[in-house]
């Protein structure tokens, strides 16, 4: 999200360089969570990078990983993304730096740059002196040294206990929500339990690091309770806490949310903390167990409420087995972005798939269902071998293939007027001077310049030759290589031409290409692009395939009630039409095409309900309302990337980022109450079809894969450069989708007749929080902060005090705006009774939350992280 630089504090070029060298190589540092295992030895920096390169499991326990708090899952940026940095070199390895001449000691200082800087030795080591003043410039100079990294110490401690102080507001805030009160009565002893079962393992992990410090004759008298400054408590706090808070406010509506949420709780556990019996076990026996504790830990005599039918959605069969659906769901989609998201977004994401996978219910979520389990794993199962073998052939260089084959001789009639020697002709008759690259020129053509520069190797003279043909005698041969005679011999290899084959000329091995990419070296360029063709014509036919035969029947059944899918959209959009009414019923189709009730039939059945909902229904038509908000997004869309390609040689990356954050606002907070299952559905869609862009842009399929790349390719950043997905538009659409969706799932649904659960009674800000967060509150911050800001917060990390407070403002102002909107719309809304003072000191307590979250947040993304806390807030606070 926002990186709210002050003009002061933005890293040179030099400090970039510097950071990304100091930085650890590991490409798995997210995955590997900041506690190891205990039982894990140590091993030297070049093992740990040959066993990365190997493309080992990170989430394999390993012997090799030392035990304490690890630093090689610290995040590039303080903010868990470099969504706003203007360089996209920060991703990529920094450039060799060169010392100047003459200087190469230990303290020599960095060239290359205008100002030089001093290396990392020069500024760590004290400078020796003579007598007795060396040895007290020395301790005073370790002083020093100790005193800075003791004070950031004890910033970046304050940070992680403002970002669980965090986690223990938002748990205060839902449990003073009435509407909660009964079910947090029920399921309290839940919640105590998993407490204590989690405060008990991460008490117990200590022990266990002294332990095993004994086992390797390494005993420790005190405690490791000392927590490294590359700390990040996000894998510990975010998946097992926003899971919970996140399915009780749900639970609302639907209480049969909480059992599975409680059990996945237990699984985004990280493995480190779990005592492990077997090291090298896929699924770890005693994290089951644990995650199984639920079910067992309180008898159903004890309790029977809890499982009442209302709360009965899930048998306890299914329940056992959702350890393992988590573990193989975060190693599928680690497989698929590799380091394109750290260990809590792998978590958050593979608990939210499981949620759409088992508790869906509406028809907007059961689409969502089809078209990310459906088309995911059936895409995946058929295209998988297929866009691997795609990508492979991308990656072969074109000097690598086959050269293609020699083209025909030269006919025999263009050989018989050569012949004729038109030289002599016009030297002769017409008395022209003799030319002799005249012949050449009239009766050369392209197949003539593919005969030479596919000819055969030049004639080379032999070792030892004691007669050398006259150019006339090469001539006359046909031989147009000079007097050079032929080469008879084969050259002998000695051992240095052998080495040099194999060896750099540094003396280092040459990589060997693999079997898979040397597979198609036997390929011509005209092969290999006629088999990316094929490869990419099977993905398409594959994805039509998966549409109509998979998605299409299914969302036909279980979210249309048995309606056929096009037919059902067709009434969705145009069935207010009189024309197209009439053709429908004049074709006898109204089997086929689902048509809205006439508008006189509904009456003043809307009016209850506002009179923005009273002219949607009544005046202009549901199916129209559709359409009006269609063509309002297309016109919106059209103007921003405008303003977008009109931006692009004036402004910066970032500014031109926050115009599609502004397109996002536009587009969605006003039309949301208007119709949000309509909005809802639409993201969706849109969801879907920007997975599918992104897997082609991956694959290298033609023909889309370059125009996608290409457009992307101004306004990806350093983040984007960390695995194969593009993640920030994927990102910005999910975190203004899941508030929505969320809301959707807590509210009772009604709807009559096609559009049976298609309507809801009432309207919450809730809906647009991440609307109002990622469009305004993070565009308002990264413009604010990056011109003005001037006051950086304690712990650093380029976060200003500007750019926060422009945040809360942002977002205060949005929570005031939809508030506003939703009276004057007269939609009926939650805590009407709440006074117009208290909501406002709610919508500024939640702003404030947001803005420190999106400040202290270190191991996730803000784009999706932070929507959901401001939701959480704004759910609670029942605003």
């Amino acid at each position: 999200m926002s990186s709210h630089l002050s003009p002061e504090s933005r890293p040179t070029e030099e400090q970039d360089n510097l950071r990304v060298l100091n930085r650890s190589p590991h490409p798995y540092h997210h995955q590997s969570s900041e506690l190891p295992h205990p039982s894990e030895q140590p091993i030297s920096r070049r093992q740990r990078t040959a066993s990365s390169r190997l493309g080992s499991d990170p989430n394999q326990p390993s012997p090799s990983v030392p035990p304490t708090f690890s630093k090689e899952s610290t995040p590039a940026s303080d903010s868990g993304t470099d969504a706003d940095d203007e360089h996209f070199l920060k991703g990529l390895p920094p450039s060799k730096l060169r010392p100047h001449k003459g200087l190469r000691g230990k303290n020599e200082v960095i060239s290359g740059t205008s100002t030089p800087v001093l290396s990392p030795a020069v500024l760590q080591e004290p400078v020796p002196t003579a007598g007795r003043k060396a040895s007290l410039g020395g301790k005073k100079t370790e002083e020093k040294a100790i005193v800075p990294d003791a004070i950031r110490r004890r910033k970046i401690l304050v940070q992680r206990a403002l970002e669980a102080g965090i986690i223990i507001t938002l748990a205060r805030m839902i449990q003073t929500n009435k509407l909660l009160s009964p079910i947090l009565d029920t399921w309290r002893k839940d919640f105590y339990l998993f407490s204590a079962l989690y405060g008990g393992l991460l008490l117990l992990y200590p022990f266990r690091v002294m332990i095993w410090g004994y086992k390797l004759q390494k005993p420790s008298s005190n405690l490791p309770l000392k927590l490294l400054t590359a700390f990040d408590p996000a894998p510990l706090l975010y998946p097992p806490s926003i899971t919970i808070f996140v399915s009780l406010l749900v639970s609302v509506n639907c209480p049969a949310v909480i059992l599975p949420n409680l059990m996945l709780s237990i699984s985004s556990i990280p493995q480190q903390v779990i005592p492990k019996f077997d090291q090298y076990a896929a699924y770890d026996s005693l994290h089951w167990v644990l995650s199984c504790l639920p079910l067992i830990w309180r008898s159903p005599l004890s309790d029977g409420s809890r499982f009442a039918p209302t709360y009965a959605f899930l048998t306890q069969e299914d329940l056992v087995l959702l350890y393992p659906l988590h573990r193989t769901a975060s190693a599928v989609l680690h497989h698929l972005t590799t380091t394109s998201l750290l260990t809590a977004e792998l978590q958050l994401l593979s608990i939210a798939l499981i949620n759409v996978l088992l508790l869906a219910s509406s028809p907007q979520i059961q689409i969502l269902k089809a078209l990310l389990w459906g088309g995911g794993l059936s895409l995946l199962v058929l295209c998988g071998a297929v866009i691997r073998w795609g990508i492979v052939l991308a990656r072969v260089p074109k000097w690598r293939f086959r050269r293609e084959p020699y083209p025909p001789r030269r006919p025999f009639w263009k050989s018989l007027i050569r012949g004729l020697s038109w030289q002599k002709f016009k030297s002769e008759i017409l008395g022209s001077p003799l030319d002799q690259h005249s012949d050449d020129a009239l009766f050369s053509t392209d197949e003539d310049e593919d005969d030479l520069r596919f000819s055969g190797p030049t004639r080379v003279q032999t070792i030892g030759a004691t007669e050398k043909p006259s150019l006339d005698t090469s001539a006359k041969n046909g031989w147009k290589t000079g007097a050079v005679s032929r080469r008879n011999t084969i050259p002998h290899m000695d051992k240095a031409s052998r080495k040099m084959a194999t060896h750099t000329p540094s003396g280092r091995r040459k990589r060997t290409a693999s079997v898979t990419i040397r597979a198609y070296f036997k390929f011509t360029p005209a092969q290999a692009a006629m088999r990316k063709w094929l490869y990419a014509g099977y993905v398409y036919v594959c994805l039509a395939v998966i549409i109509v035969a998979f998605i299409r029947p299914y969302v036909g059944k279980y979210a249309l009630g048995g309606r056929e899918p096009l037919g059902w959209a067709l009434g969705y959009f145009f069935g207010d039409l009189p024309e197209f009414r009439y053709r429908v019923v004049r074709a006898n189709l109204e089997r086929w095409i689902s048509l809205p009730p006439r508008t006189e039939a509904w009456g003043e059945k809307e009016c209850g309900l506002g009179w923005v909902q009273h002219v949607r229904h009544n005046d202009f038509g549901e199916a129209n309302t559709r359409l009006f908000i269609s063509g309002y997004w297309v016109a919106i869309l059209i103007v921003g990337l405008a303003i977008v390609f009109q931006l692009t040689n004036t402004y910066e990356v970032d500014t031109r980022r926050k115009v599609f954050h502004f397109m996002m606002v536009g587009m969605l907070l006003p039309a949301t109450f208007i119709d949000p299952t309509f909005v809802a559905l639409a993201l969706s869609i849109v969801l879907a079809i920007f997975l599918i862009l992104d897997l082609l842009r991956a694959s290298q399929l033609p023909p889309l894969s370059k125009p996608i790349a290409s457009f992307l390719a101004p306004y990806v950043d350093g983040r984007d450069f960390r695995g194969p997905v593009v993640i920030s538009h994927i990102f910005l659409l999910i975190g203004c989708a899941i508030p929505l969706w969320l809301s959707l799932g807590s509210l009772p649904r009604t709807g009559s007749d096609y559009l049976t659960g298609w309507e809801i009674s009432t309207r919450e800000i809730s809906m647009i929080s991440g609307v109002v967060c990622v469009g305004l509150g993070d565009a308002a911050a990264s413009l604010i902060g990056r011109r003005y800001g001037r006051r950086k917060w304690l712990w650093g990390g380029g976060k200003s005090l500007e750019g926060s407070l422009a945040f809360t403002a942002a977002v205060f102002l949005g929570l005031t705006a939809a508030s506003i909107w939703l009276r004057i719309g007269k939609w009926p809304i939650a805590g009407e009774d709440m006074s117009m003072t208290t909501r406002a000191g709610h919508a500024l307590v939640c702003s404030s939350m947001a803005s420190l979250t999106e400040a202290v947040l270190t191991g996730g993304n803000d784009n999706v992280i932070v929507p959901v806390v401001l939701w959480t807030c704004v759910k609670a606070l029942e605003i």
